[in-house]
């Protein structure tokens, strides 16, 4: 099982509309995918309930992420697995071929929770419990996922928030690579070394707290990759990219610490307008093999080969 973390600091850059797709057309090809919305906007959820649905399905049965990150200790009376859906029109669409897409819904309120963990984190009294609950917190996720009823997975794609809180952080910790969607433009790419400072860092201190004599030896050192950027919402011409974001694209890839993936999306309100409204991600309800199949197609080649993910046909 691959978990990644799809994060970005600036919202708008399609993430959502990624994360769903990207999982679909896995899903598609035979593998067995998990996505977690850790999004307090609820996009990815919406992506295939509707509001009542989620309403009644959902959040009145207490099966949000939101219910587990508030334990004491995240998820130590709320198992991770209870929350597990499987949403039903996007898997009759798959049709049972091996392929499933299943979901771990967000919350509203998730937006609060960020505070309340903080203040869970500050309430140690010694240095070695600090520390200890340090790990316990930003660990938990990674915990959770470890479970055997997970292990039958093979892909977990968690949509992130835009922001740099401890529910993110949980998520990186528990990730093995960080897929960066972003837009060509100025503000989209502006924070993307400063994201990279801010996971290594992160990394840093959970595994100086790790193997620090008085650390938790139940927590293991970690590692994230950045897989990489994926530029969404490109402007096509003449079957090129735009000067204007070529220029963008470029400044990156030569002088920014984040490796950038071939792999480009381009904007299309014809495919992506009318998104979550059907409960079907638009990739699995396009017809034939149009420019836009053809590139999440090739952005799944990439991070699945990046991965070492194998489709059900070539196991």
């Amino acid at each position: 099982m691959q978990v990644v973390a799809v994060m970005n600091y600036k919202g708008g850059v399609g993430k959502t509309t990624l994360t769903a797709n990207l999982g679909a057309v896995a899903a598609r090809r035979g593998l067995r995918v998990l996505l977690i919305d850790l999004d307090p906007q609820t996009n990815l959820t919406f992506s295939f309930y509707s509001i009542d649905e989620w309403h009644h399905q959902l959040k009145d049965t207490g099966r949000t992420i939101k219910r587990w990150y508030e334990d004491e200790l995240p998820g130590r009376d709320t198992p991770l697995a209870d929350l597990v859906v499987t949403p039903e029109r996007i898997n009759a669409v798959l049709g049972g071929a091996g392929g499933c897409v299943d979901l771990i819904s967000s919350h509203l309120g998730l937006i609060d929770i960020d505070l309340e963990l903080a203040a869970r984190l500050g309430g140690a009294t010694t240095l070695e419990g600090s520390k200890r609950k340090f790990l316990d917190l930003h660990g938990c996720l990674r915990r959770a996922l470890a479970d055997d009823q997970f292990a039958g997975y093979d892909l977990v794609l968690i949509d992130c928030a835009p922001n740099f809180g401890l529910v993110t952080k949980t998520a990186i910790v528990a990730s093995e690579q960080i897929l960066v969607p972003a837009k060509a433009d100025y503000l989209s790419t502006l924070g993307l070394d400063y994201l990279v400072g801010n996971l290594r860092a992160l990394v840093d201190q959970f595994n100086d707290f790790v193997h620090h004599k008085g650390g938790d030896r139940s927590h293991r050192p970690i590692d994230p990759g950045v897989l990489g950027v994926v530029f969404t919402m490109v402007q096509i011409y003449s079957q090129q990219v735009v000067l204007a974001q070529h220029n963008y694209i470029e400044e990156v890839r030569l002088n920014s610490r984040v490796p950038v993936l071939e792999s480009k999306i381009r904007n299309s309100p014809r495919h992506f307008g009318d998104a979550g409204e059907t409960g079907v991600p638009a990739m699995l309800r396009a017809t034939g093999r149009d420019d836009v199949v053809k590139e999440f197609d090739q952005l799944t080649d990439e991070v699945l080969g990046a991965l070492g993910v194998k489709p059900e046909e070539n196991r």
